[in-house]
């Protein structure tokens, strides 16, 4: 049975009764912030994955998310993300100021078609880029939010697994 199926049948399980097309989730809500956000791309066939490492690889559940194509990318000077950069920092000015976080998490992945189409960047030199983007990103954030925990990983993909790698910042 495939992830679609599975959340399909998840919600003809659970519906709401009385209220069609409603959908009540089984999880507990915890009100407590954990103070710590991630920036990574928003391609959804690694969402799971950078839920999965960022929960249980680094222990932050309930992280704040800023998840855009490219992730940090729009952090790291490129002309060509001018644009997402103004809102990423107004975004997470925001959650700075209003949920407290101490720490940022920036995730770029490999093979990433932010970086292929937009960026118009091959291999080898799309994942060097994106790592050096990863230290470009990092010091911007230090600069206009003051946090001072940015940490970053690179996502490869091996053997139909995702394999997360510290970039030092």
């Amino acid at each position: 049975m495939s992830q679609a199926e599975v959340v399909v049948q998840r919600v003809k399980l659970s519906p709401v009764a009385g209220k069609e097309g409603a959908y009540e989730s089984g999880l507990p809500y915890d009100r407590n912030r954990i103070r710590a956000g991630a920036i990574y791309c928003s391609d959804g066939r690694i969402g799971e994955h950078f839920d999965d490492f960022l929960q249980n690889g680094l222990g932050l559940p309930r992280y704040d998310r800023i998840a855009l194509p490219g992730g940090p990318a729009c952090l790291a000077g490129h002309p060509a993300a001018h644009l997402e950069e103004q809102g990423v920092v107004d975004e997470l000015g925001f959650l700075v100021q209003v949920h407290g976080l101490k720490r940022i998490v920036l995730i770029a992945h490999e093979g990433c078609a932010f970086y292929a189409t937009r960026l118009e960047l091959k291999e080898p030199r799309l994942a060097l880029v994106q790592r050096a983007d990863l230290v470009r990103a990092a010091a911007f954030i230090h600069r206009v939010t003051a946090i001072e925990r940015v940490d970053a990983y690179f996502a490869t993909l091996l053997e139909g697994r995702v394999r997360f790698e510290p970039v030092e910042v």
